[in-house]
C-alpha cells in the first residue's frame, strides 16, 4: 500500500462490484471540452466560517436542523426499509470471508457480525484456518470493552514485535477517529499488559525497536505537529518510562505536509534495519537508515521510498526514476550497499505504459507483487538469488483485482485474494517458492448476478488520451437510455480503482435493473506514476474533463441518459464530484457528495488539509491559487443554474477531510434557494462505518436518494 493511501478514496459498502471483462469494439465519440469556469473573487467574505467550528454548539445545532429535514426524506420512502434491511444483513453476514493475518504462529482477523458491530479481534491455528469451519479463540472483544469504559472504540489494527510477535499495540480509536490510542496487548495471554505501554490519544505512529522500547512519533506538547496536524519528533520510550522522559532521536519540520515515521525492516534471514521517514511532501520524502546509533541519510529521488527486505535485499518503490530504473518500478538494493548511504539500484521490475505495480508483500525468501494490465490483476512472485532477481506469475483466475492478504518473513505461505465485478471474493493459499496455489474459501454469492455482465469501453478525453471504464449490467439491457446508472471515481493520490466484488452494489442497486460504472481516470495509479502526475496541481483540470467524458460516451451509447445518470465519491472523490456538479450540471440527474473536500481556498486550513498541497497546490502560490479558485466547487456555484438535487453527507468525526467543507457547501445552496440533501453523522470518522449498524445506514440513505432521482417515486 503506498503512503498516498493515507488520503484513501471512501467507498463504504458501495465499493465497485468484480467481473469477467469483455471490450465492445464500438468506437468511442470525442469528448467535446468542458466549458471553462468562470473566473471567482477571492476576496469576498465568507460568510460561513462559523460552520468551521466543528463542534461548536452553533454549528452543531445546524447540523442538527438539517439533518431533521434530510432524513424524513429518505428515511420514509417505503424502500429505505427494505434497503437497510438488506446492507445491514449482508454487513452482518457470518459467511464472509475471515481474511488471514499471520502472528505468532498463528491465524489473526478482525471480524464485526451482529453480535460483535464493533468487532472482535480473535485467532485460530493455521492448521485450523484452512477448515470450512475453523474454532475461533477471542483476544479482545471491542464492543465488551467499549461497554465496559464508555467508549465507542473503532479498531485501527495492529503492530507487533518482531521477530518475538508475541507483543502487540493495539490501535484503537474513539468513534473512528485518525488519532488513535495505542495499548500493549500479550497475544499469548490474551489480554493487555498490566503496566505496558500506553500512549494516550493522538495522531501518531509507534514501532517496536526492541521488547523495551518502541520510537513513536505523535504530540509530545507545543511545536511537535506539523501545521496540518502530524507528527515529526521521534522519540524512544522505555518500559516503564513516562512519556515527558521519553529521549528524542530524530526531529523533522513543523512544516513538513506529513510527518516523521520510524519503521523497521526484518526479513526471514534475520536481516534487520531500523529506518526513519520524514515527509516534507505528501509524495516527497526523505529516507534516513540507523548506522552505529546514528542515522544516515539514504542519497534516494524523493519519491522513491523501502517497500521491505527478503534475503538481506532491500527493496524499494518508484513514483519518479532513479538511476536505470524508471518511475513505476521496483528495484532493490543489497542491505549492506544501503548502510553506506550511496548505491546504484537493480531493477527487478519494470512496467509498460499500460502497467503499473499495486502493492508488494514479503515472506522468508520471496516477493510477491500486484501487478495490473490495463486495470486488470495479477500476482508474481520475485525471487533472489546469486543471478539476480527471477520471476513467476501466479496461475489464478484472469481479468480480475488480486491483493495480497497475508505474508510472513516466518515462512512462505501466503494467502491471496481474488476477487471481481461479479465474481464473489476468493481465498487463495500457496507456497510462495513452490507449488501451485488452491482455493481455500469463497465468499457466497450475496445477489444474483446470473443476468450480469461486464464490459470495459474507453472515453475520449478533451487532450485525446483514452480513459478505460467498466459497465456492469443487465446482458438484455436495452441501449435506449432509460437504464439507472451510477458511476464512480477516485482522480488522486496515484490511487487505483480497480474491480471489486460489492454484495452491496448488486443486492441493493444491480438486482434492481441499474447498471454500475467505474471509471480509471487520471490522478489515480491505474498506469503508474505518470497517470497520476497528468492532474496534479494546476494540471488537475484534466482529472475532471477524463470523468465528463465517460459520462457523455455513456450516454452517446446509449447505455443510459443523462436522466438516467447519477454519480457519487469520497473525500478527493468528493471534491471530483462537486467539480462535476458544479461544471456539468447537465450531465447527471443524481450527485452523492461524500465526506468531501469543496472549499478549496480554504481547505489549508481545515483539519489535515496543509498536508495535501503537493496534490492540489497551495493558496499561498498565486498561480495555484487561480487554479483552485477555477474549479473550487464551493466558489463556483451560481444563482439560477439548473443543478441537479445532490445528496451531500460527512460525518462529525471526520479529523481527516473534516465536515466543514459538506456544511458549508449546503448552506450556500440553501442561501441561493437551491435544492439538497444534506447528512451528517455523528460518528464514523472519515469511513463512516464505526460499526456495522451505521455502514448499512449510509449505504441505505445513498441509495434511497438515487431511487428517488433515476428510477422514480415508490410504487
Amino acid at each position: 500500500m503506498r503512503l498516498s493511501a493515507l488520503l484513501s478514496a471512501t467507498m463504504l459498502a458501495t465499493t465497485p462490484l468484480l467481473a469477467q471483462t469483455s471490450p465492445m469494439t464500438t468506437p468511442a465519440p470525442t469528448a467535446a471540452p468542458a466549458a471553462a469556469p468562470t473566473p471567482v473573487s477571492t476576496d469576498i467574505a465568507d460568510p460561513y466560517i462559523w460552520l468551521e467550528d466543528k463542534d461548536g454548539p452553533k454549528a452543531l445545532a445546524w447540523v442538527e436542523a438539517e439533518n431533521a429535514k434530510t432524513l424524513p426524506r429518505l428515511q420514509n420512502d417505503p424502500r429505505y426499509a427494505t434497503l437497510y434491511a438488506e446492507a445491514l444483513a449482508i454487513g452482518s453476514a457470518k459467511d464472509r470471508i475471515p481474511m488471514p493475518d499471520q502472528r505468532y504462529g498463528r491465524i489473526y482477523n478482525f471480524w464485526r457480525d451482529a453480535d460483535h458491530p464493533h468487532g472482535i479481534w480473535r485467532w485460530t491455528s493455521e492448521a485450523d484456518y484452512a477448515s470450512p469451519a475453523p474454532k475461533w479463540t477471542v483476544a479482545l472483544d471491542l464492543d465488551a470493552l467499549g461497554t465496559a469504559e464508555g467508549k465507542q472504540w473503532v479498531w485501527k489494527g495492529a503492530t507487533c514485535l518482531q521477530p518475538e510477535d508475541r507483543r502487540c499495540l493495539v490501535a484503537l480509536s474513539e468513534g473512528g477517529e485518525d488519532a488513535i490510542t495505542y495499548r500493549e496487548f500479550d497475544l499469548a495471554t490474551g489480554a493487555f499488559v498490566p503496566g505496558g505501554f500506553v500512549l494516550p490519544k493522538s495522531k501518531q505512529g509507534a514501532t517496536w525497536i526492541d521488547a523495551d522500547t518502541l520510537f513513536v512519533s505523535r504530540d509530545w506538547g507545543a511545536g511537535t505537529m506539523t501545521t496540518s496536524s502530524y507528527p515529526f519528533v521521534v522519540k524512544a520510550v522505555k518500559r516503564g518510562q513516562p512519556l515527558d522522559q521519553a529521549r528524542e532521536v530524530f526531529r523533522g519540520e513543523a512544516s513538513d505536509q506529513l510527518g516523521t515515521y520510524a519503521n523497521v525492516l526484518t526479513d526471514g534471514s534475520g536481516n534487520r534495519a531500523v529506518m526513519i521517514q520524514r515527509r516534507p511532501t505528501f509524495f516527497g520524502g526523505k529516507t534516513f537508515i540507523e548506522v552505529d546509533g546514528a542515522f544516515k541519510p539514504l542519497d534516494l529521488p524523493a519519491r522513491v521510498f523501502p517497500a521491505g527486505m527478503v534475503d538481506g535485499q532491500i527493496v524499494f518503490s518508484l513514483s519518479e526514476s532513479w538511476g536505470k530504473a524508471p518511475a513505476g518500478a521496483i528495484a532493490s538494493a543489497p542491505l549492506s550497499a544501503v548502510r553506506t548511504g550511496r548505491f546504484t539500484p537493480t531493477v527487478v521490475f519494470a512496467p509498460n505504459a499500460r502497467q503499473s505495480v499495486d502493492g508488494t508483500a514479503f515472506t522468508k525468501g520471496t516477493m510477491i507483487a500486484a501487478i495490473y494490465d490495463n486495470v486488470r490483476g495479477r500476482a508474481v512472485v520475485f525471487t533472489p538469488g546469486a543471478g539476480g532477481w527471477t520471476s513467476k506469475a501466479v496461475a489464478l483466475p484472469d481479468n480480475v483485482s488480486i491483493d495480497v492478504a497475508s505474508a510472513s518473513d516466518r515462512n512462505d505461505r501466503t494467502y491471496l485474494s481474488v476477487t471481481g465485478f461479479l465474481q464473489p471474493t476468493t481465498l487463495w493459499a500457496f507456497d510462495a517458492k513452490a507449488g501451485a496455489p488452491r482455493e481455500i474459501k469463497a465468499l457466497p454469492p450475496k445477489f444474483d448476478a446470473s443476468n450480469h455482465m461486464v464490459e470495459q469501453f474507453e472515453a475520449t478525453s478533451s487532450d485525446g488520451t483514452k480513459i478505460p471504464y467498466f459497465v456492469v449490467h443487465r446482458k438484455d439491457i436495452a441501449l435506449d437510455g432509460t437504464t439507472p446508472t451510477i458511476m464512480t471515481a477516485y482522480g488522486g493520490f496515484e490511487i487505483s480503482m480497480t474491480p471489486a466484488y460489492s454484495g452491496g452494489m448488486g443486492k441493493l442497486w444491480l438486482e434492481r435493473g441499474g447498471s454500475y460504472v467505474l471509471a480509471n481516470i487520471r490522478g489515480g495509479g491505474e498506469f503508474g506514476p505518470a497517470w497520476h502526475d497528468a492532474g496534479r496541481k494546476t494540471k488537475r483540470q484534466i482529472i475532471y474533463d477524463d470523468f465528463a467524458a465517460v459520462g457523455r460516451d455513456l450516454i452517446a451509447r446509449k447505455l443510459t441518459s443523462a436522466d438516467k445518470l447519477g454519480i457519487y465519491g469520497g473525500s478527493n472523490g468528493g471534491l471530483l464530484m462537486g467539480v462535476e456538479f458544479t461544471q456539468h450540471p447537465e450531465l447527471w440527474k443524481a450527485v452523492t457528495i461524500q465526506v468531501p473536500l469543496l472549499d478549496m481556498l480554504r481547505y489549508q486550513k481545515i483539519a489535515a488539509g496543509e498536508s495535501w498541497v503537493d496534490e492540489y497546490g497551495s493558496v499561498e502560490n498565486p498561480d495555484e491559487r487561480a487554479f483552485l479558485a477555477k474549479i473550487s466547487p464551493y466558489h463556483n456555484i451560481r444563482k439560477g443554474v439548473a443543478y441537479p438535487e445532490p445528496y451531500i453527507w460527512t460525518t462529525t468525526k471526520d479529523d481527516r477531510v473534516g465536515p466543514q467543507h459538506a456544511r458549508k457547501f449546503a448552506a450556500r445552496l440553501k442561501e441561493y434557494g437551491l435544492p439538497y440533501y444534506f447528512y451528517e453523522d455523528t460518528a464514523g470518522g472519515h469511513s463512516g462505518d464505526a460499526d456495522i449498524a451505521q455502514a448499512a445506514r449510509m449505504q441505505a440513505l445513498q441509495m434511497t436518494y438515487f431511487m428517488q432521482k433515476l428510477v422514480g417515486p415508490a410504487k
